[in-house]
């Protein structure tokens, strides 16, 4: 499966991992993978490290979960992006927005 999501038993860490393409194919699986969580002061780790492609909605997908993140006070944070998506991600300057770990 090309999306795959856990929550910590504390519920403060949300981790996210996109395998292959993130395109809008994932819009719901991935708004589904943190549309429950409530709580704030949460950590969204979206590991994409396994994804060589990223195209213009998938930022907009980030977009929305940095959304939710800010609306209760949580953060997301970007981890180890396979190079050609870091290429977009440098590109569309997301280090403004989110943490973007190497």
């Amino acid at each position: 499966m090309p999306i795959s999501a856990s929550v910590s038993d504390d519920k403060r860490h949300v981790n996210i991992s996109i395998s292959d393409r993130f395109d809008y194919s994932l819009h719901q699986p991935f708004r589904d993978s943190y549309k429950d969580v409530k709580q704030s002061g949460v950590t969204y780790k979206l590991d994409l490290s396994q994804a060589s492609y990223m195209d213009s909605s998938a930022l907009g997908m980030v977009l929305l979960l940095k959304e939710h993140a800010d609306g209760q006070g949580s953060k997301v944070v970007i981890a180890k992006p396979h190079p050609s998506v870091a290429k977009i991600l440098k590109i569309a300057n997301f280090d403004r927005f989110v943490t973007i770990e190497a």
